[in-house]
């Protein structure tokens, strides 16, 4: 269900001013960070005025557009978990013409909803998408430190060493990963759980060691398990799981994120 312009006289929340990349986030366009450089890119308008300025202040009586089509605030709050498939990208549009997550949702979904995190297009598993600003920005949050967990198989054996030094940090092509918690499967799959997930961690690390990965698929995301959910399916987090979601972010998010 969409939101709507509202009347000038009304008492609704939507109508208390809050910062552009705000609304844009409340109204599921973007996490808020990616907000800020759609509206850095001049690709916002304030009742048909481009805008880039981040403390630009609006309320729900304001027509805004993104790219020229309207948004609005939106009434109902979303919490999807997907088993994204292999060959899928984590983008609203590719310019490539591959196939992008999302469009699974769409169907069903008449809300904007957007990753929260991401996956690479050889790797599948658990996704989380919403349109829920805050809910996004708070499990992306560095200091939120939420565990993922994947599963890794290899074409040949596994170095015996690889999962220790997983675990201690590798460095490659000067950067430092480090796993929170890796463990051997057997010979050929590995369980890794991370908490940073810099881009492409785990395949940085196995290709630095010569080891070439068969098949990548994220299981778990904090406290949500991927389960029995086959690639393509999704549902619905329970109130319980989004709540236990943010429970589980470490560190108390700074007053630019709340």
């Amino acid at each position: 269900m969409r939101g709507s312009y509202l009347p000038d006289n009304s008492n609704s929340a939507a109508n208390e001013e809050v910062r552009l990349q705000v609304f844009l986030a409340h109204s599921g366009v973007a996490s808020r960070r990616a907000s800020e450089k759609i509206i850095l890119d001049g690709r916002v308008a304030v009742n048909g005025v481009i805008v880039t300025e981040l403390g630009t202040k609006v309320s729900g009586k304001d027509k805004i557009t993104v790219d020229g089509k309207p948004v609005f605030l939106e009434e109902q709050k979303r919490y999807v978990l997907l088993n994204k498939p292999l060959g899928y990208v984590c983008t609203q549009s590719d310019e490539k013409g591959r196939p992008c997550a999302v469009d699974l949702l769409r169907e069903k979904y008449s809300e904007r909803l957007y990753n929260v995190g991401r996956l690479d297009m050889f790797s599948h598993g658990a996704l989380i998408f919403t349109n829920d600003g805050d809910f996004a920005a708070k499990l992306s949050h560095p200091s939120a430190e939420i565990e993922k967990e994947y599963i890794v198989e290899s074409s040949l054996p596994l170095p015996r060493y690889l999962a220790e030094d997983f675990r201690r940090g590798v460095r490659v092509e000067g950067v430092f990963y480090k796993a929170k918690d890796v463990q051997e499967v057997n010979s050929h799959k590995m369980r890794v759980v991370l908490v940073e997930g810099k881009n492409r961690e785990i395949r940085r690390v196995f290709e630095n060691a010569g080891v070439a990965i068969r098949n990548l698929c994220r299981v778990r995301i904090g406290s949500v398990e991927l389960a029995d959910l086959g690639p393509g399916e999704f549902r619905d987090l329970t109130p319980e799981e989004v709540s236990n979601l943010l429970k589980l972010c470490r560190s108390k998010i700074n007053s630019d994120i709340t």
